[in-house]
């Protein structure tokens, strides 16, 4: 346990004392750290991020753009919410809010809700909008048929131009060569934006087929496969399927807020897994319960 509230100096002394604390979450803390390191030691071991949309509408956004800038991963599997809130949040501020308050009051004053963070209502569409519309514009001119990746790239390309683009993890993706897959891509603001331009210019086609072969042939590339997931659903669910045909991930760190027991994707520990070949027997995995948003700045920074 922690002997002396004063003696951790660091987030890594911290850490390193969960080990001892045996106390709830905190071992499983200690454990993913331990894995995450083993992850970054081996050279053959690549890593895919899965990560979940609204992360990326939070601090947590300048902590993943730091592991895609120094290449501590290998690829992004996430929704089109990643992109939506990376793109926006260089040119318009999200608030601090509440999770405590009356939302029939935020929608008369045209500001969403997410979990304690605000979004003013024209910060949101109309930017993705003015933004997307003009580079879909672009690429189009460029050729008709996209997957998701390679959109995704171009996009970063794009913001390449921002005086902010080193905040961004679009443009770090892209200037590293790191993709990031978009299983669901008709989701949310970038998937009506994709919609809306489809609408007029319907030779504009994304090729899904392009970004699976894609993944398959980084999972069996790899002669170790490790992954970090936050937040579940697709995202989550398109790690492990693949890695399957690979008999499975050989390292896992999950960090979920889901519970087991109603049986969801999201809420299922990375044991379960095994049990479809989705995760090596052998390998070494933790899923740790709690708010990413906490948990991923011990894990990767210890």
């Amino acid at each position: 346990m922690i002997k002396d509230i004063n003696s951790p100096k660091t987030i890594k002394d911290l850490v390193s004392q969960f080990s001892e604390a045996g106390g709830f979450s905190s071992t499983e803390v200690a454990t993913g750290s331990k894995i995450w390191k083993k992850m970054q030691s081996e050279k053959d071991c690549k890593i895919i991020l899965s990560v979940t949309g609204n992360l990326i509408a939070v601090g947590t956004r300048g902590l993943i753009k730091d592991l895609v800038r120094k290449n501590q991963v290998d690829a992004i599997i996430s929704t089109p919410a990643f992109v939506a809130h990376d793109l926006i949040r260089l040119y318009k501020d999200y608030k601090k809010g509440s999770w405590f308050v009356n939302d029939k009051e935020l929608h008369k004053k045209h500001l969403f809700r997410l979990g304690n963070i605000y979004l003013d209502e024209d910060s949101y569409g109309p930017v993705m909008e003015d933004k997307i519309q003009p580079m879909l514009k672009k690429f189009f001119s460029e050729k008709k048929e996209w997957s998701t990746h390679e959109l995704v790239w171009e996009i970063g390309k794009e913001l390449s131009k921002s005086n902010k683009k080193a905040e961004s993890i679009l443009y770090w993706c892209w200037k590293n060569q790191i993709p990031i897959f978009l299983p669901g891509p008709l989701d949310g603001a970038l998937g009506s934006q994709l919609w809306s331009f489809w609408n007029r210019n319907k030779e504009f086609k994304l090729n899904l087929f392009e970004d699976e072969q894609k993944i398959y042939n980084f999972v069996m590339d790899s002669k170790k496969l490790g992954a970090l997931m936050l937040g579940g659903g697709i995202s989550k669910h398109h790690v492990i399927w693949w890695a399957q045909f690979r008999n499975g991930l050989d390292y896992a760190v999950y960090i979920t807020s889901a519970p087991e027991w109603d049986g969801s994707l999201s809420g299922a520990r990375i044991r379960e897994a095994i049990s479809w070949g989705k995760v090596k027997e052998n390998a070494k995995f933790v899923t740790i319960p709690g708010d990413a948003t906490v948990i991923l700045p011990l894990v990767v920074y210890s």
